[in-house]
Order: C-alpha cells, then structure tokens, then sequence
C-alpha cells in the first residue's frame, strides 16, 4: 500500500549523500520532478529559481575546478582535502542545482523570492522520494563565493538555494532528534490586551 502524503510528510529524511548510487532518474522522471518543483508559491508568477543539472561527466568536472579553487584559497591541499573537493559533485548520480535568480520587480522583494526558490528545492525532494529516489539538499562554501558561483553556472545576480542530490537508496536514513514542535507555536495575544 502507498504511503500517504502526510505520513511522508511526518516521516522524511534525508539520504546520505555517499549511498546514493546509480540508477538516476531517467529523463523524463527528472522532468517530471523539476514540473512538481515548480508548483510553489510565486508572488508575481515571476520564476524567481531556475535548476541546473550536473549530471554524467560534468560532475567530475565540476571537482576539477573546486580543488582548484580551493588551492587557489587554502594553498596546496592534503589529499583527503583534495578528494573531497573532486567528489563533491560525484557522489550521487545527479545534483540539482536550485538557483535563486530573482527578478526586478517593485512590489515583490527579493527576500520573498528566494523563499519560493526554497519552496521550489522542498518540492523538488518530495518529488523524487514519491518517484522512489534518495535525496539530500546541501549547500557548501563554493556557494558563498562568486568564484565558486560562477563554477557552477550561476550569473553574478544569482545564488544557490541548495544543491538536491539524488539517487537509488536501498538504506534506510538515520532518524536523527526533530525539535518539539509544542515549542515552536503559540496562539497570538494580540496587541489589544496592553
């Protein structure tokens, strides 16, 4: 029996990003995913995100060109550094990249803009654990920086939402400790009883 929305909901964890193996989503699954990422809240119906797909070869490519930034900031690195830069992009099959690109616009602010994007990245991972996929959203330091934006295809306006790695996972994720919820709400009080 399928799993319910909310019970997916109630239950969703992230895969970690190293057991998330072949096979990718196929073409048309991906497509699927990015029309269901989409389908966020979008002040204006601006498309303030848009999604880059690092996939195949370009992965390793990417790693290439992130240790060299790296060395070009830290100085010459040990080789556990080193690998971890060459892998960043290659442990999964495909990272999708959600990039904020915002749009100018007098009414909508720009704050607003990149939380669609974040809708847009959340969405994208319900999409592809409904479709039977692993997923882990990052970001990383090659995110704050404009050369390591610019690496990854990001125009000098743009930013990272997050980096959503996917991938087959036969594990099951780890259940790490979720806030108390009873915690993070109150009714209002308003302002009328002072």
């Amino acid at each position: 029996m399928a799993m319910s929305v909310i019970d997916h909901l109630l239950t969703r964890n992230s895969a970690p990003i190293p057991e998330l193996k072949e096979p990718a989503p196929t073409d048309s699954q991906i497509e699927t995913m990015l029309t269901a990422a989409s389908r966020v809240p979008d002040h204006g119906r601006l498309a303030p995100w848009r999604f880059i797909l690092y996939r195949g070869d370009a992965r390793f490519a990417v790693g290439e060109k992130l240790v060299e930034l790296a060395e070009k900031r830290e100085g010459p690195l040990s080789e556990g550094r080193r690998q971890q830069e060459l892998t960043r992009f290659s442990r999964a099959p495909l990272v999708v990249g959600v990039i904020s690109s915002p749009k100018d616009n007098a009414k909508i602010p720009q704050w607003e803009m990149f939380l669609s994007g974040g809708a847009a990245a959340m969405n994208l991972i319900h999409a592809a654990n409904a479709l039977g996929y692993g997923a882990n959203w990052i970001t990383n330091w090659y995110s704050d920086v404009p050369e390591g934006r610019a690496i990854l295809g990001l125009a000098p306006n743009e930013r990272v939402v997050g980096f959503v790695h996917i991938g087959t996972y036969a594990g099951q994720p780890f259940e790490r400790p979720r806030p108390d919820v009873s915690t993070l709400y109150a009714d209002y009080d308003g302002p009328w009883k002072g």
